[in-house]
């Protein structure tokens, strides 16, 4: 048993041997050619590709924003219920409230808020 571990560590020191001068002679031209084809393969065709992408993007979206009609709110019930106050602003509006695409969630357009009357509340409190 002692032999067989005597003759792993031979073998292993032998192949690590070997292993860092293959590594050091062969591959350090051959990482330096590597790394600079890709770097120029990055400049040459990843970022314009991304560039050409990007302002597709932005002609399609300029396309569809010049005859977009946005639809009218309707206050559906089941939908935006509230149990309990936001802990920001006026509780009412998300953190990522957006006026220009989101709703008013003001409680003279909704008829579920939060409040005494809410039908909501009075089932979550029992």
């Amino acid at each position: 048993m002692v032999s067989f571990g005597r003759i792993s560590q031979a073998l292993l020191r032998s192949s690590m041997i070997q292993t860092r001068q293959l590594s050091a002679s062969a591959a350090h031209s051959h990482g330096e050619q590597t790394a600079r084809t890709w770097k120029i393969l990055s400049f040459v065709v990843a970022l314009p590709g991304v560039a050409v992408c990007m302002l597709n993007m932005y002609l399609k979206m300029q396309q569809h924003a010049a005859h977009h009609v946005e639809p009218e709110f309707v206050p559906y019930s089941h939908l935006r219920i509230r149990s309990k106050r936001f802990p920001w602003g006026d509780g009412n509006k998300s953190l990522f409230h957006n006026p220009e695409v989101n709703s008013d969630l003001s409680s003279s357009r909704l008829p579920h808020t939060l409040g005494p009357e809410s039908s909501l509340n009075s089932l979550l409190c029992y």
